[in-house]
């Protein structure tokens, strides 16, 4: 079921840029994190299940530990928005999932990659002018080979469903409307 909260959170992340009226929205996710360490995995999860539904103006990136790799690509695509998914010690309850500005990361940890997503997100937004955005999910562990814990799992499975939901509309007709009482 999609996380209400994060839906209403990506709609207004996914908004059109006001600078420019009409444009196209072309959305890059791109997922970040390590295989080896416990929930560190949930942004590469989330990046290849959502890779696997061909959602139209999405383009779908697995940065591994190392997503500075693909500053050049990102580039080339131009987006009008970029969605980073990163496991995030927000001092939350594990499996927690909250959308996130490149501002409000600044001091946070976020998994095992070596450069900073704050460095990351403002290097896109000042090379693309895109609009960044970074979906950060608590992790309970990120010690090496812990495996993906109960609570990371349903948190992928929901924000799978939420980005699917968000991002599997027509590009100009923007984010979908939330149901009410949603």
């Amino acid at each position: 079921m999609p996380n209400p909260h994060l839906a209403r959170a990506l709609a207004r992340a996914l908004s059109p840029r006001p600078d420019r009226p009409g444009e196209e929205r072309r959305v890059v996710l791109l997922g970040v994190g390590s295989e080896l360490r416990g929930d560190d995995v949930v942004g590469v999860r989330i990046a290849r299940r959502v890779e696997s539904l061909h959602l139209p103006g999405v383009t779908v990136l697995d940065g591994g530990t190392a997503p500075e790799n693909l500053t050049g690509g990102i580039r080339k695509i131009s987006p009008s928005h970029l969605i980073i998914i990163d496991s995030a010690d927000m001092g939350d309850v594990p499996g927690s999932v909250r959308l996130l500005s490149p501002e409000q990361i600044v001091g946070m940890s976020f998994g095992t990659h070596a450069l900073s997503l704050t460095v990351l997100a403002g290097y896109l937004h000042d090379e693309t002018g895109c609009r960044v955005a970074i979906i950060g999910i608590q992790p309970r562990s990120l010690e090496f080979d812990a495996g993906l814990s109960e609570e990371a799992a349903r948190s992928v499975d929901e924000t799978v469903e939420t980005l699917a939901a968000c991002l599997g509309t027509a590009s100009d007709r923007g984010p979908p409307a939330l149901e009410a009482g949603s």
